[in-house]
């Protein structure tokens, strides 16, 4: 079969890329396809099309393989060259129904952007950000999404010797933050232009045409992030590696790295083990959302208007607003998971009072158990400030709230423990842990025993790697 590409990065905005042709994988082996995507994406790939394609082993009919050029700020530093070192945008390919995706393998190869890696993945850390970015689709967090796992037949040295894999990626779009960025830091606004109208005309069409397309878009993207990152919040997920490369435009959530999920409820949770200082700890993460965006601004400054100092008051303005914006955001979360219908004045301080009586307590089953407090009592060291807090939830709540809350919670997390358990397994060889897991984080509202629960006594504390 062919694919339906269209290309408008690399036919639109030449200077923003690199053409380069993935590697080729020498014995690629197919490990996973996602088949409900494959279709909804209008590929009707066999087997054997799928491992040659979405491994780099051939380039399909169509594509225009390229690694797009971006920077950054990683851990508050800026680097002005980063991009796609590793990674390879085979192109874009427009659905049956008219919709564009990117789709871009990752481990396929060394690029001139590859700062000294090797260029390639291991197999664990391709199927963990499977496990992830389909358990955020599974609750209606917006994401990337995994087509396919590859296996190269490649062994890949790390801390030592792996299984190569390669992940191929649909998303909305690869533009990042840190794309912005790449071409402000050179001081080529007509590039930062393009980039923006390509933005607009791509994610956010309604603002083509209006009197300030650009300050619209900044509030576009400003709305979609703080939506996405109290998402986060309300199901503990913490992404580990918030750089500005790794904020996507489109409002996705993109790059699964070194992230993983709170389960005990702690503000200060870190697992990677490069943020070493805690600056993407599950508490400060919409802290870093608007200092992100405080930097995507920053770029669009010149846009804004004519005269600077105006400009740069319009994007203060709207930089200024961002802590609020994401406390609505994050309000609304926190209604749908107390199962609370309307909105009511205490809301805010019912939720912020939960948050304190919580401890460590378990954050997934907390919610989940809410309206059985014989259930709920063993998740708790101390129960007083709990058994204080309920009945005021009781009457908030309301007839119904039982089953609002198994609609709004997810009764299965990819617990870390059992990730970890499962991607042991598939480098070992074995992936019918990887397969269970998987299949009950795309189901996350059933209720599964097996998955249900925390690590057991003894699991130590989790540390996570980026897998380069």
């Amino acid at each position: 079969m062919t694919i339906a590409f269209d290309n408008t990065y690399a036919r639109d905005l030449p200077g923003t890329y690199l053409r380069i042709a993935p590697d080729v994988a020498p014995a690629p082996r197919l490990l996973l396809l996602n088949r409900p995507l494959a279709d909804r994406l209008g590929l009707g790939m066999t087997d054997t099309e799928a491992a040659a394609w979405l491994s780099g082993a051939a380039v399909p009919p169509g594509a225009d393989p390229i690694a797009q050029a971006y920077a950054g700020h990683q851990f508050g530093g800026f680097s002005p060259q980063l991009g796609d070192g590793r990674a390879h945008l085979l192109g874009e390919v427009l659905t049956p129904d008219g919709q564009r995706f990117d789709l871009q393998l990752k481990g396929s190869g060394k690029t001139p952007f590859s700062r000294g890696g090797d260029g390639k993945a291991a197999l664990g850390p391709m199927l963990r950000e499977v496990l992830i970015s389909e358990f955020l689709a599974a609750v209606g967090i917006p994401t990337t999404r995994a087509l396919a796992v590859v296996a190269t037949g490649e062994t890949i040295w790390r801390e030592r010797a792996l299984p190569g894999a390669v992940l191929a990626r649909v998303a909305a779009s690869h533009l990042r933050v840190g794309t912005f960025q790449f071409f402000w830091a050179r001081g080529d606004q007509a590039q930062v232009k393009a980039l923006a109208d390509y933005a607009i005309a791509r994610h956010y069409p309604t603002l083509v045409g209006t009197d300030q397309p650009y300050l619209g878009f900044l509030d576009a993207v400003i709305e979609r992030q703080a939506r996405l990152i109290a998402q986060w919040m309300g199901v503990g997920f913490i992404h580990g590696v918030m750089n500005t490369d790794n904020m996507a435009i489109s409002g996705e959530s993109i790059d699964f790295g070194p992230c993983a999920f709170m389960e005990g409820y702690a503000p200060g949770t870190v697992f990677s083990s490069i943020d070493r200082q805690g600056r993407y700890a599950y508490a400060n993460q919409p802290a870093i959302l608007g200092w992100n965006l405080a930097r995507l601004a920053e770029t669009l400054v010149p846009l804004l208007d004519p005269d600077p100092d105006r400009a740069v008051d319009l994007a203060n303005a709207r930089l200024e607003g961002i802590a609020g914006r994401y406390r609505t955001e994050w309000l609304a979360v926190m209604r749908r998971k107390l199962g609370l219908v309307g909105e009511d004045a205490g809301d805010a301080a019912l939720a912020d009072d939960l948050l304190a009586a919580m401890g460590g307590a378990d954050w997934t089953l907390t919610f989940l158990r809410l309206g059985d407090e014989a259930s709920l009592r063993p998740l708790f060291d101390d129960f007083t400030a709990m058994r204080a807090w309920l009945p005021r939830w009781r009457a908030r709540a309301g007839e119904g709230a039982a089953q609002r809350l198994a609609a709004a919670n997810p009764a299965v997390i990819p617990r870390n423990h059992q990730v970890e358990e499962a991607l042991t397994a598939a480098t070992d060889g074995d992936m019918a842990p990887f397969q269970a897991l998987l299949a009950a984080v795309q189901q996350p509202f059933v209720p599964q025993e097996a998955f249900l629960l925390p690590a057991p006594t003894g699991f130590g504390a989790y540390v996570t790697y980026c897998g380069t």
